[in-house]
């Protein structure tokens, strides 16, 4: 199997083509992808409500972000087809609460429109719901920080950045005498930078709530821009963790000076085509050709969100044999903060690292199967809110790959996370 090259994105595009609309069709083109992903859904929610849409709205909204925002593209690879395991998942069950549930409750609990379970590199699971497809894209949300945080660690090893250690300004001088002057890299990237920015989901005048009106109209980089440059600082730089999509859209800005390129050019020329992604993807533009968002925005298909899970399992080393992430750089993007407000009884090792987080069951979890002695320890998780997920647990050689519609944007850490953590460990134990 793995000398078959199978072109995915071509395949999709003669048999989808038949089944589409005319209309359909031309809305594709006009996205710049070489295959039209399915389903077409030809009413699409209102972006200024996004944080309130509702469940069905929210299945149409997310897997056509491709269509509601300006995008670029990023082109796919010579793919090779994902194989299928020989010991496929066939149940898997966790409990909470004093009571038990299987994999078939799982997905209606979490709202799963779309998951896929690697394991060795193998298809175990795969799911499909809400008429998704495997030609389907489906936006990442803040998923997309970690994807950015794999491009932060290309750059350094091509030494387009000199190290994490950089000041902001360096890159951004036009930052010097905002709240960001003084800030490093390393603390952009961890959430540390101590500049104040509010990420409340249910506040329409949060600062998320601003960005996302930014982004519901023309003049989105220069809106954005704006209301980051403008944020004021609260603690002293690397003293306090507090999650940041300004401070990510920021590291994304950075990443595209220093590059000369679009976050989704230099996807597509580092990882994306090299690795051998089967189809092509968008990632939302602020402004096309020019500025690609770094906060979230990262549009592709289950299974190549599935692949680039193995590229990071596998410490950034492409079908070639070349790696392209620094030595080490997976195990220090786990290398979980150990500022205020990221350490707790839950996770005293931490909470976040280089924009991935850590989801291990808590370790102050009570009445739980698995228990956190039996949690995927090691694991990196990608969370985009409303349940989007990619967890990467090099000791089980497991990848998962979740894509939900929470009825909330960001539940409690003891609501649906934790029953993520809870039915991904027990995933783990049912394939040993």
């Amino acid at each position: 199997m793995k000398n078959r090259k199978v072109n995915h994105a071509l395949l999709a595009g003669l048999v989808f083509s038949t089944l589409i609309s005319p209309a359909a069709v031309a809305a594709c083109k006009g996205t710049d992808l070489s295959a039209c992903p399915a389903p077409f859904d030809a009413a699409l929610p209102d972006t200024h409500k996004m944080l309130t849409w509702s469940q069905a709205d929210r299945v149409v909204g997310f897997r056509n972000d491709y269509r509601n925002y300006a995008g670029d593209v990023f082109r796919h690879g010579n793919a090779v087809a994902l194989e299928m395991s020989d010991k496929p998942l066939t149940d898997a069950w966790y409990q909470v609460n004093g009571r038990r549930y299987g994999l078939k409750e799982y997905l209606k609990r979490q709202n799963v429109s779309g998951m896929l379970v690697l394991k060795d590199g193998k298809i175990a699971w795969k799911y499909l719901a809400q008429g998704n497809t495997d030609t389907t894209l489906w936006t990442s949300r803040s998923v997309g920080k970690s994807v950015v945080s794999a491009l932060v660690g290309v750059a350094l090893k091509e030494g387009k950045i000199h190290s994490l250690d950089d000041r902001i300004t360096k890159y951004e001088p036009d930052l010097k005498g905002t709240a960001w002057d003084g800030v490093t890299l390393k603390q952009l990237i961890t959430h540390t930078s101590g500049v104040a920015w509010n990420e409340d989901y249910t506040n329409p005048n949060s600062d998320f709530a601003q960005l996302t009106e930014c982004e519901a109209k023309p003049g989105t980089y220069d809106c954005v821009r704006k209301l980051v440059k403008g944020l004021r600082r609260v603690h002293p730089a690397g003293e306090s963790w507090s999650y940041s999509s300004g401070g990510a859209w920021l590291l994304g800005d950075v990443l595209e000076r220093a590059t000369g390129m679009t976050l989704a050019a230099y996807l597509e020329k580092s990882i994306w085509q090299p690795y051998g992604m089967a189809s092509d993807g968008v990632w939302h533009a602020y402004s096309k050709g020019q500025h690609d968002v770094g906060a979230h925005g990262f549009n592709a298909t289950l299974e190549d969100w599935g692949r680039f899970g193995e590229f990071i399992l596998n410490n950034g080393m492409l079908p070639s044999g070349k790696q392209i992430l620094p030595d080490g750089w997976v195990k220090e993007s786990s290398g979980w903060t150990q500022a205020k407000g990221s350490v707790s009884n839950a996770h005293p090792e931490g909470l976040y690292g280089y924009q991935w987080w850590n989801n291990e069951v808590p370790a102050n979890a009570t009445g739980v199967e698995p228990t956190s002695q039996d949690s995927l320890k090691g694991s990196l998780w990608a969370l985009g809110i409303f349940g989007q997920m990619i967890m990467v647990n090099p000791k089980e050689n497991l990848v998962i790959v979740q894509w939900s519609t929470w009825p909330q944007a960001e539940p409690s850490f003891s609501a649906q996370p934790l029953e993520a953590s809870l039915m991904f460990s027990a995933i783990a134990r049912a394939l040993r």
